[in-house]
């Protein structure tokens, strides 16, 4: 039999995520998988690996809420590991909204039978003088925002057509994963994941067109920074301060990020979980 590998990743500051973790790790091994981890913690039986040195996997488990799902997706997106999220935090949409017994994703990982969810991603470059000063990618979102008090001045085009200047508080180009994170609370739409759509709407603008655009996955979406400092972020992990005449270029990346359920229904549940959908409406009964 063919040695079968897991990556566990946790929250090292939640005792819930760190014991959960080294109560998989008991079991796992006793089930002839090898173990490994990026999280700074030492659990028996695991071992403490960095991107470079991780053999190939066979699926994460992360244990955590959703800013863990997105820091293991850091170490996972390449070589297009699977993360089984069970969600130990305040948000969990990426994560699974209840805890399921930790025998279950045992047997579950085991038997392999869970679903696996392919979810878009962006990514975006930093022009500057002509010349790309930084670039990465987003699960989430990627967001132009002010950096101090004031606001700031943007002016994007979709496509090469100029579509609207704002005096705003910061713009947010969103996946459909990202559309229930910090596009919703700004107003957005909940853009179903098999959708192939991009949101983009603007925060807090100074303006009488400020509604979010849903725009093809194929456009090329630029900000041009016109007040004098922005700054970027993507997922709220990866910054950059902008300045004056930078142009942010975003579009579709080629790679996805896959998430693995233990059921085919999660999306759904987790939608009236978190937004207290009357289920029998939602279920079209």
């Amino acid at each position: 039999m063919s040695e079968r590998n897991l990556l566990l990743v946790c929250n090292p500051s939640r005792n819930e995520a760190v014991d959960a973790a080294t109560a998989l790790a008991k079991d796992f091994t006793a089930g002839g998988f090898s173990l490994y981890t990026i999280s700074d913690v030492e659990i028996s039986g695991v071992i403490k690996c960095d991107v470079a040195s991780m053999p190939a996997l066979e699926v994460a488990v992360v244990l955590g809420g959703d800013g863990t799902m997105l820091r293991a997706a850091e170490v996972t997106r390449e070589q297009q590991i699977p993360l089984l999220g069970v969600n130990l935090g305040h948000v969990g949409f990426l994560a699974e909204v209840e805890k399921p017994p930790l025998s279950a994703i045992v047997s579950a990982i085991t038997k392999r039978e869970y679903v696996l969810d392919s979810r878009m991603v962006l990514q975006y470059a930093v022009k500057r003088d002509g010349k790309t000063v930084s670039q990465g990618w987003a699960l989430n979102e990627v967001t132009v925002e002010r950096e101090r008090s004031t606001m700031v001045e943007l002016f994007l085009e979709i496509d090469g057509r100029p579509i609207s200047r704002w005096g705003c508080d910061g713009l947010i180009c969103s996946t459909p994963t990202g559309s229930t994170a910090y596009a919703f609370s700004a107003g957005g739409p909940v853009v179903w994941p098999e959708v192939d759509a991009l949101v983009v709407l603007p925060i807090s603008a100074h303006a009488l067109f400020s509604r979010p655009l849903v725009i093809s996955p194929q456009s090329e979406i630029v900000v041009k920074v016109e007040s004098k400092e922005a700054v970027l972020s993507a997922d709220s992990l990866r910054k950059f301060d902008l300045l004056a005449g930078d142009r942010v270029v975003i579009t579709k990346d080629s790679h996805v990020v896959k998430l693995a359920h233990l059921t085919n229904t999660v999306f759904s549940d987790r939608l009236v979980a978190k937004f207290k959908l009357p289920v029998e409406g939602w279920r079209g009964e």
